[in-house]
């Protein structure tokens, strides 16, 4: 029997912010319907549409992917808009596939600004919901 593989979790830290989303995956195929590539590119980074396409029922994975860019934002507290945009987060995996944000300049300001080291993210959908928790942390 082999040794267990030991697991560490990023470091506690000060909750600063705490945001969470929930779509309908409907509403994302609806959007992508009418709106196609438009939609696309204003939303998601060419990453996210590479790993979402990639994958069997996409819908679902650009779901996920738009409610953690609502849920960071809300985490912010600014929404989307003037200080943080579509494309300020990105999410991609880490090597145990779990989701991580990847923030833009302006991101990186924001999260500055606030006293944040780190954005945390949980990501999960079913075939016809998706969900984000997005957590703004300063490492202690």
């Amino acid at each position: 029997m082999s040794e267990p593989r030991l697991i560490s979790l990023p470091p506690g830290g000060l909750l600063l912010g705490l945001g969470a989303d929930l779509i309908d995956v409907a509403r994302i195929a609806g959007v992508l319907e009418r709106q196609g590539d438009r939609f696309l590119s204003r939303v998601f980074t060419d990453e996210e549409r590479i790993y979402c396409f990639g994958m069997k029922f996409p819908h679902k994975h650009l779901a996920a992917r738009f409610a953690a860019k609502e849920a960071v934002s809300k985490a912010f507290t600014t929404g989307i808009g003037a200080e943080i945009g579509w494309k300020s987060v990105s999410v991609y995996h880490g090597e145990r596939h779990e989701p991580l944000v990847r923030l833009d300049e302006k991101g990186l300001a924001l999260l500055r600004q606030v006293g944040g080291t780190s954005v945390m993210l949980t990501l999960s959908h079913t075939d016809t919901a998706a969900m984000a928790v997005a957590a703004i942390v300063k490492s202690a």
